[in-house]
C-alpha cells in the first residue's frame, strides 16, 4: 500500500486555482452533502466549530468517499507544546493539509512546519495510526513529510509586518489571509471591504505571490471572492455550510411569513 499523493499540495505547486467550502456544522451527515457538491477542498474547522478528534475523523472518512474533494483541517492553535500535540493528532488521523491560525512570526511558522515533519526535519512523534493505514503503508515514516501541506494564517497587523519573513519559511506552502480577524486588528471590525482593509489584503496577496507561495482567503460574498481570485488567490473558500443554511432558511421563511 502506498502513501497517497496530496492532490491539493500538488495543485498549489502548479498554480492551479482550488475552490473550497468551510465546514463548521461539525456533522458528518451535512459534510457528506457538501462533499458531493464538487468543491476542490473542504475545510473541517477545529478552531471556531465544536469539532473534536472523533468528529473530525468521521468527516475525514466521509470525504474520503468523494475523492474529487480534498479534506483540510484547521487546528485551534498551532504553535507551542499544545499546538504541536494537536497537529500530531490531526496528522495521525490522516489529515495531509493543515491550516494553522494566528501565525504572527517566522519563528511560529517554522515551529508549525517542524510539528508536521518526522525527524530529522521536524519533531512529529513517530506513529501514524490511520494516516499510515495502521502500518500498512510501507515506509510511511520516510514518505509522509513530502505529502504534508502547511497553510498558515496571517490575520493580524503583526503578521502583515512579518509577512515577508513568514512566506520565506521553507515548508510553508501557502498563507491564508483571515479577513475577519485582520479587519479587527487594523481597527475596522466587521468591515472586511473597508478600503484600508482591502488595501492591506491586496498587498499581502502580492507579497505572497512574489515569494512563490500560494495566497488563500475565505470570502462568502461572490463579488469579493472573484476579486481575490483575479488577484491571484490559489485556494479560495467561497462559502460556509452554516451561513448557507442560515441564509437560505431565513430567505425561505421570509417568502412565506411577514415580519420575518
Amino acid at each position: 500500500m502506498k502513501n497517497p499523493v496530496n492532490p491539493f499540495k500538488r495543485a498549489l505547486a502548479q498554480k492551479e486555482l482550488q475552490i473550497g467550502l468551510w465546514l463548521g456544522l461539525a456533522n458528518s451527515y451535512t459534510t457528506e452533502i457538501c462533499a458531493g457538491a464538487g468543491f476542490d477542498w473542504l475545510l473541517i474547522d477545529g478552531e471556531h466549530a465544536p469539532n473534536d478528534l472523533n468528529t473530525i475523523l468521521a468527516q475525514l472518512q466521509v470525504i474520503a468517499g468523494y475523492p474529487a474533494s480534498h479534506a483540510i483541517a484547521r487546528v485551534p492553535v498551532g504553535h507551542g507544546h499544545v499546538g504541536a500535540a494537536l497537529i500530531k493528532q490531526y496528522l495521525d488521523l490522516g489529515v495531509q493539509t493543515i491550516l494553522v491560525p494566528m501565525v504572527d512570526t517566522a519563528e511560529q511558522a517554522r515551529a508549525v512546519v517542524q510539528a508536521t515533519r518526522y525527524p530529522p526535519q521536524g519533531i512529529r512523534g513517530m506513529g501514524g495510526a490511520r494516516a499510515s493505514r495502521w502500518g500498512r503503508v510501507a515506509d510511511y515514516g520516510h514518505q509522509a513529510n513530502e505529502q504534508i501541506c502547511v497553510l498558515v494564517q496571517a490575520e493580524t497587523q503583526t503578521a502583515l509586518d512579518n509577512l515577508d519573513a513568514i512566506v520565506a519559511v521553507d515548508g510553508v506552502d501557502g498563507v491564508f489571509i483571515g479577513p475577519a480577524d485582520l479587519s479587527a486588528s487594523i481597527g475596522f471590525i466587521g468591515q472586511q471591504d473597508h478600503p484600508q482593509v482591502r488595501a492591506a489584503m491586496e498587498d499581502a496577496f502580492e507579497r505572497i505571490l512574489r515569494a512563490g507561495k500560494a495566497p488563500g482567503i475565505l470570502m462568502a460574498d461572490e463579488a469579493l471572492a472573484r476579486r481575490y481570485i483575479d488577484l491571484g488567490g490559489l485556494f479560495v473558500a467561497v462559502g460556509l455550510d452554516s451561513n448557507l443554511l442560515a441564509r437560505h432558511s431565513s430567505a425561505l421563511a421570509a417568502r412565506f411569513k411577514t415580519g420575518v
